[in-house]
């Protein structure tokens, strides 16, 4: 694919009347995180198009989310038949591009199954914390989901999908009594809360998001047999419909390429390159604590070769401690119509590195679509000068492909047959019902032989009464044995689950292994 840029580089746009310095993203900087950011119809998702063939060209790897179904047409070449070719064909001989067209290679994700192959995270991946901003929990609710994934990892019990976490909660709420003398009082209450938010992330479809085969973090960072990478386009359009769990899987995912890749320093080209398209749902409500995890991610990611650039409509979007890390920036127009509006505009502006040929808050109002105000890091990381820049068009198709395109591209993915069917081993909720049975067959055996002693009793007492040895006062006068009602025997499985469980509380102290979002919460690592 001619990205027409030197060894190296990543060729944006630029050049021609009215345009500055042709600009180019180099590659060695490619790890330097970045911005995508402008009004809606302004041209970010092309932008986002040619950066990801760009990237893709040159090797690296890329993930990406597909939230209006448009970047689908990376995976096919662009037409001389389609609508935008005239434009583009002029676009590009003004910035003197000898355009191509050219498909990028293709793997299409998704969570529900639909549009991709299924992509999957176990509970215990997850985490605490970011279930906990998933589920939108209370911090007591936080604090008894905390208790359920630390006990999950001292009694041996893998917490793989939603059904292994709601029979920790149940058993959790049958020994709280027991739990609350060692980490604190459990609440009934709390627990009916998480159960109660677990039942709408089912229902919003979120279930199958939790299982095996889990991703292979390896699968997302392929290449093809020419050497070019592989782009990984997560369909996100029905996602969407779910704003927290579309901003928690990434953030998930994020958190995993942090944990599990090693150092590399600064390498020639990044190892993986990670798009957040509608950044701001990352951080719309998120705790304080969340926001510091992010910013600590985003800082020290780099050094594992991986690249995070947020695609979102305005600068502001992002909390200013990250958007100082943001290197590589192309920004968009931004309409000014209230206050607030002019004020963005204005801190957005003066984030750049100013260039005195024009002002660069006039100049952020001013271009128009399919333009943009860039600025790419130079030598030794410096930020390099505002300017004005046409950016240049795609190789691979504008907009989305057809059902039969996409079916014939997934029939040829490298991954394909390795996701489809979930695999539902031996986890918590197995280990927790096979307890169950055991305590209940122990409590009936209990209870049998408890009842064979009070027949033994009365047949003894009998036969003393036919001797006329006891009760000479008749058989009146002999109190009635008790009978064993229902709900005694079932007071005692309880009593015997409990006391199993108590037993089993000591044996395994120490052995924390549960992981919170970018990091651990109990300071072991998986």
């Amino acid at each position: 694919m001619d990205v027409s840029g030197e060894a190296g580089t990543i060729f944006v746009g630029g050049g021609g009347e009215g345009y500055g310095l042709p600009q180019s993203l180099l590659l060695k900087y490619g790890n330097r995180h970045g911005l995508i950011a402008g009004a809606t119809g302004t041209g970010k998702t092309v932008t986002l198009q040619i950066l990801a063939e760009g990237f893709s060209a040159a090797g690296v790897p890329v993930f990406l989310s597909d939230v209006k179904g448009d970047l689908s047409g990376l995976a096919v070449a662009g037409s001389a038949a389609h609508k935008l070719h005239e434009p583009f064909m002029k676009r590009a001989a003004t910035i003197g591009l000898d355009l191509h067209y050219a498909a990028c290679p293709v793997t299409f994700w998704d969570l529900f199954g639909e549009q991709g192959h299924p992509i999957r995270a176990t509970v215990t991946e997850m985490g605490p914390l970011l279930l906990s901003r998933l589920l939108e929990l209370t911090e007591a609710q936080e604090g008894v989901l905390n208790v359920a994934f630390r006990l999950a990892d001292e009694e041996g019990l893998p917490l793989l999908d939603l059904k292994d976490l709601q029979a920790m909660l149940v058993f959790i709420g049958e020994n709280a009594e027991t739990i609350s003398t060692r980490y604190g009082l459990v609440a009934t209450a709390s627990i009916g809360a998480i159960q109660r938010r677990l039942l709408v992330l089912e229902n919003e479809g979120g279930a199958r998001l939790f299982g095996e085969p889990a991703l292979a973090l390896s699968d997302l960072m392929l290449t093809d047999a020419a050497g070019q990478g592989r782009v990984n386009i997560l369909a996100a359009d029905k996602l969407m419909n779910s704003p927290r769990l579309y901003a928690t899987f990434l953030l998930w995912l994020l958190s995993e390429l942090f944990e599990e890749l090693p150092e590399v320093g600064d390498p020639d080209k990044p190892k993986l390159v990670f798009f957040f398209d509608e950044a701001h749902l990352l951080f719309n409500d998120a705790p304080k604590a969340l926001v510091q995890k992010v910013e600590q991610v985003a800082r020290l990611i780099r050094s594992k070769g991986v690249g995070v650039y947020f695609i979102t409509q305005n600068p502001a979007d992002v909390p200013e401690a990250i958007l100082g890390q943001l290197g590589n920036r192309v920004q968009h127009a931004l309409r000014a119509f209230t206050a607030k509006d002019q004020k963005d505009l204005r801190l957005a502006a003066e984030t750049y590195r100013p260039n005195p040929r024009f002002a660069t808050e006039d100049a952020i109002r001013e271009v128009g679509t399919g333009e943009a105000v860039t600025s790419f890091l130079e030598a030794k990381g410096v930020p390099g000068v505002v300017e004005r820049t046409l950016v240049r068009p795609p190789a691979s198709q504008v907009g989305p492909i057809d059902a039969v395109t996409r079916a014939m591209v997934m029939a040829g993915s490298p991954v394909k047959g390795k996701y489809d069917t979930i695999v539902d081993r031996e986890s918590a909720y197995e280990k927790l019902k096979a307890r169950a049975e055991v305590a209940a067959r122990a409590a009936a055996e209990q209870d049998q032989a408890a009842t064979r002693d009070d027949l033994r009793i009365d047949d003894s007492d009998l036969r003393e009464f036919k001797k006329g040895r006891r009760y000479e006062g008749g058989a009146a006068d002999k109190p009635a044995p008790k009978p064993r009602s229902s709900s005694s025997r079932s007071d005692s499985v309880t009593e015997a689950f409990a006391k199993s469980f108590a037993r089993q509380l000591g044996s395994r102290s120490g052995q924390a292994l549960v992981r919170g979002v970018l990091g651990t919460i109990f300071g072991t690592k998986r």
